[in-house]
């Protein structure tokens, strides 16, 4: 979806009345999902509305942040809120933003150097290593318990149910029962009416 346009200018996305979102470079309708994939190839981007001009890229950015938590992708702890949303209106507020934008700089530089760093930690680390086999073992363990209480999961049968059986056998008799009966009332009616 998202192409890298060849200049260095952002690409304006027009926000319209109707919440519409409008990327000028491509001239077609983006939704915020659009938006977050360009955020996440690295494409610039600046919302404008497209009324009155008024560059409105943060609420849109904060926006796309609520659609990605509440679709269950949770990376802002509770308390970190609490504690930003205590920040707001403080003498610290003007530094805050500074903070968090070096910090979130210094994060994604890292990152490829993180990642890496817990890969070898769970894939060289002998004690990880070890955790994993553990962990499987137990798992085989626990499949092979449940298979020795469950004898027919193991094999894909499932048993019938002695009551069903029982149940079965008992509508047998009952319909044999109901048709000697009714056997018997017709009989009875055949007299009946021969008498007439």
């Amino acid at each position: 979806m998202a192409e890298k346009n060849d200049s260095n200018e952002p690409v304006i996305i027009k926000k319209y009345a109707n919440r519409r979102l409008y990327n000028t470079d491509k001239s077609t309708y983006v939704t915020l999902d659009h938006l977050a994939e360009m955020v996440r190839e690295g494409q610039d981007f600046v919302v404008k509305d497209a009324k009155s001009g008024e560059d409105i890229t943060r609420s849109v950015l904060t926006q796309i942040i609520f659609e990605e938590e509440s679709k269950g992708h949770n990376m802002l702890p509770t308390n970190f809120l609490r504690q930003l949303i205590g920040l707001y209106g403080d003498s610290l507020q003007g530094f805050v933003p500074g903070y968090l934008d070096a910090s979130m700089e210094t994060f994604a530089k890292n990152q490829d150097e993180m990642r890496a760093h817990i890969q070898n930690a769970i894939g060289g680390n002998p004690a990880m290593a070890g955790l994993e086999t553990m962990a499987r073992t137990n798992m085989e363990w626990f499949e092979n318990a449940m298979r020795m209480f469950t004898p027919f999961a193991a094999t894909g049968q499932t048993p019938e149910p002695k009551a069903e059986k029982q149940d079965d056998s008992n509508k047998d008799v009952e319909l044999g029962e109901l048709k000697s009966q009714l056997a018997e009332m017709q009989e009875q009616l055949s007299k009946l009416v021969g008498k007439n």
